[in-house]
């Protein structure tokens, strides 16, 4: 595999539209990826399908999962996407550029150093807040409050990542916002101290 760098790393199948990354990102094979904005270090796993969404630092989003799955209209006669994709049915018909425009402004938001596991869906206009953790399969359809894990359909709050003031700790020394060689400096803490340790080493 390429070492990451500042460009991103898409392995071979993918599909990318519209979308902005970050330094140190990478795309798993046949991926797609359409409308969205990848922080630094934040990559995906094969087979991710991710539309509309905003996905933070250091996210880790493994193998099938889907986010900003896009969805159908439900209050009109039919909710088949000849409605909006009426152009690939009829030579005199346009498409429906409002229902598109609309669908990419419900972005899902996913935070800074999150997890979501294989084939887990994250809907749009959900947010995963800083360090959560979606378990495998879950579908995600309300906000996600930040280092919560959560799990099953829909998912519902496991547990705590950490205790409520050791996230707020966390997330007020913003170590994902580290330059990528301060990042290398304290490698050895990352690996080998616990949150707690960590916090107290570099809150000064």
């Amino acid at each position: 595999m390429p070492r990451l760098g500042p460009d991103p790393v898409i392995h071979p199948d993918c599909e990318i539209t519209d979308t902005n990354f970050g330094t140190f990102c990478e795309v798993g094979r046949g991926s797609r990826v359409a409308h969205a904005t990848f922080g630094d270090y934040a990559y995906c796993d094969r087979y991710a399908d991710i539309a509309n969404a905003t996905v933070g630092k250091f996210a880790n989003i493994a193998a099938f999962s889907r986010i900003g799955a896009t969805d159908h209209p439900l209050d009109t006669a039919a909710c088949h996407h000849f409605l909006y994709r009426s152009d690939d049915y009829w030579d005199d018909a346009d498409r429906d550029a409002a229902f598109f425009a609309h669908r990419r402004a419900r972005r899902a938001v996913i935070g800074n150093d999150t997890w979501i596991g294989a084939h887990a869906l994250v809907k749009p206009e959900v947010t995963l807040g800083h360090g959560a953790v979606v378990a495998a399969g879950a579908v995600v359809t309300r906000d996600v409050a930040p280092y919560t894990i959560v799990a099953g359909t829909p998912a519902r709050p496991l547990r705590r990542r950490q205790p409520e003031a050791l996230a707020d700790r966390l997330i007020a020394l913003g170590w994902w916002n580290w330059p990528h060689a301060l990042l290398r400096q304290r490698l050895q803490d990352f690996r080998n101290l616990s949150a707690e340790a960590f916090l107290e080493k570099y809150e000064a």
